[in-house]
């Protein structure tokens, strides 16, 4: 894919996941069901370049991924990526482990809010894909684990020591990515990982209602959020209060705050258009 300004959504065609678009909203599945949905070289490297060509598709404004079969995610594909890596040499270790990362990169940069339906397994890189989506969904049967202690590495993969302590907390955070242990759905719910857990039957459907409530609001507003949520980690609090002050007056130059307005003031809803 080309990244020009204005892609339209009909000219995202991957090959390794499935990719819909509905009016506003994309959605992204995990595709291979016999083997719970795992990774490969290829499906990681093209999930971060769609992520990354998001930024130029202003008819995409929200996007729900989630995985076909009843799981999400069972990571990295162990003969397709983990027998070759115990072969690799460093550099080609340290160019797999930087895509990797430019995957989370790509996920917490685009504009649109990323909302994640997780049903089953949902492990090693897996668990941190819906870690760096911006929603988290899921149900009874959602299982998730760092799994990375299990197989000999360290817990700080793509970003999950300065992420997942954000969400859930650093003494919870530490233990899953210490023991690589199971969090299971309802610790999950109760620990912030997930916003609320829904039945397998009705999971992708009811997220994807919020992520399409997001399409019909104001839409360059969310991707002001979004950075701002994203940017502030880094920041102290006058800093942060100065940035939302600017971030504030930019979206208040909108034609959404002025059809806000108008709305108001004539007892109706607003229907925003994201510009």
């Amino acid at each position: 894919m080309s990244t020009k300004n204005n892609l339209e959504p009909t000219s995202f065609t991957p090959k390794h996941f499935l990719w819909n678009y509905d009016n506003g909203l994309a959605t992204i599945t995990l595709n291979i069901p016999e083997r719970k949905n795992p990774l490969t070289f290829d499906s990681y490297a093209e999930l971060r370049d769609t992520f990354r060509d998001l930024v130029y598709c202003r008819e995409v404004k929200a996007v729900v991924i989630t995985g076909s079969g009843n799981n999400f995610c069972s990571g990295g594909d162990v003969h397709d990526i983990i027998g070759p890596l115990t072969k690799m040499d460093m550099r080609e270790l340290l160019d797999f482990t930087r895509m990797t990362g430019d995957l989370v990169k790509a996920m917490r940069h685009c504009p649109q809010p990323i909302l994640a339906a997780v049903d089953g397994i949902c492990v090693g890189a897996g668990a941190i894909i819906a870690m760096a989506s911006d929603l988290r969904y899921g149900t009874e049967n959602s299982k998730v684990a760092f799994l990375f202690t299990r197989v000999g590495l360290a817990g700080c993969d793509m970003g999950a020591c300065a992420i997942l302590p954000r969400i859930i907390g650093q003494g919870r955070a530490s233990e899953l990515l210490y023991t690589g242990r199971i969090m299971r759905a309802p610790e999950a719910e109760r620990w912030g990982f997930f916003n609320r857990l829904c039945s397998p039957e009705s999971i992708l459907e009811e997220t994807q209602a919020v992520a399409r409530d997001l399409v019909a609001g104001p839409t360059f507003a969310h991707g002001i959020t979004k950075t701002m949520l994203h940017q502030e980690w880094n920041m102290g609090i006058d800093q942060a209060i100065e940035a939302e002050a600017q971030a504030q007056a930019i979206c208040m130059q909108t034609a959404d705050f002025e059809r806000a307005y108008q709305a108001f003031i004539n007892k109706a809803s607003p229907l925003f258009e994201g510009n």
